[in-house]
C-alpha cells in the first residue's frame, strides 16, 4: 500500500472533513492553561506518566488578535523597547530597580 503524502491530504488550506470544529468552544481551557496543567499518558504495558507544565518564568502570552503583528519574541521586544521611553521616569527607575 502506498503512504499518502501530507501534501495530497492538503486542499486549497481548507479543513479536512474528520475535524468538524462546529460545537467547539474558543478559549474554552484558557485560564486553566495559565495556570498550569497535567497530563497523564497511559502507556501499552498498564503504566501511568504524570507530567505537570506550567507557563516558565517571565512568559507572556499573547492575544490572537496581537500575536499577529509580532511573529517572534524578538519583533516584541523590539516594539516595547520603543515603548519604554515613553513611560514616566518614576515608573522606569522603579522597573530598574527590579533588575
Amino acid at each position: 500500500m502506498k503512504k499518502k503524502n501530507s501534501k495530497s491530504l492538503e486542499r486549497d488550506g481548507e479543513m479536512l472533513p474528520e475535524y468538524d470544529f462546529r460545537d467547539g468552544v474558543r478559549g474554552k481551557h484558557y485560564q486553566a492553561y495559565r495556570k498550569g496543567h497535567t497530563v497523564t499518558i497511559h502507556k501499552n504495558d498498564g503504566t501511568s506518566v504524570v507530567q505537570h507544565f506550567k507557563l516558565e518564568e517571565g512568559a507572556v502570552v499573547l492575544d490572537p488578535d496581537v500575536q499577529a503583528h509580532f511573529p517572534n519574541s524578538m519583533a516584541v521586544n523590539k516594539a516595547l523597547r520603543c515603548l519604554i521611553p515613553l513611560l514616566p521616569k518614576k515608573t522606569r527607575s522603579k522597573e530598574r530597580e527590579r533588575v
